[in-house]
């Protein structure tokens, strides 16, 4: 199942034009999953300060189909593609008005924060992001 949330189209998020700029969209994108972590039961806070684990992004393909514009009301989707070892594959689709936006394929990757080096997902965390799955043989063993 998707995680779905909105978010508006600021005035500092674009260009003179009332475009979107797109490292704001990549901003916005990050609050995004962090919304869909709080929203597991893990908000980054905790996972931060108190099991000093990181979720860094280790690759981000994107692809933009229409611009978007200040005032418009970006509407997420968020789809859990596979669950590795220390992996998690995203895909996300962004559309306004019924128009998509952008899409983009996403893998971060579960770190300590202490030793800078990838880490097995907690079963408490792996079992919450494995709930999501939306394809079948999704799971990654050796990533």
């Amino acid at each position: 199942m998707a995680f779905r949330t909105e978010r508006p189209l600021r005035f500092g998020d674009c260009d003179p034009s009332g475009i979107a700029y797109f490292p704001s969209y990549l901003n916005i994108l990050v609050g995004v999953l962090e919304d869909f972590f709080a929203s597991l039961g893990f908000p980054w806070k905790m996972m931060v300060d108190d099991r000093r684990i990181g979720v860094p992004t280790v690759r981000l393909d994107l692809t933009f189909s229409s611009p978007g514009f200040q005032g418009d009301t970006l509407e997420f989707a968020l789809h859990v593609r596979g669950v590795g070892r220390s992996s998690l594959d995203l895909e996300h689709e962004i559309s306004a008005n019924g128009k998509l936006l952008w899409s983009a394929k996403h893998r971060v990757v579960s770190t300590s924060l202490d030793t800078h080096q990838s880490l097995a997902w907690p079963e408490d965390i792996r079992a919450a992001l494995t709930s999501h799955l939306e394809t079948a043989d999704a799971h990654h063993p050796a990533t």
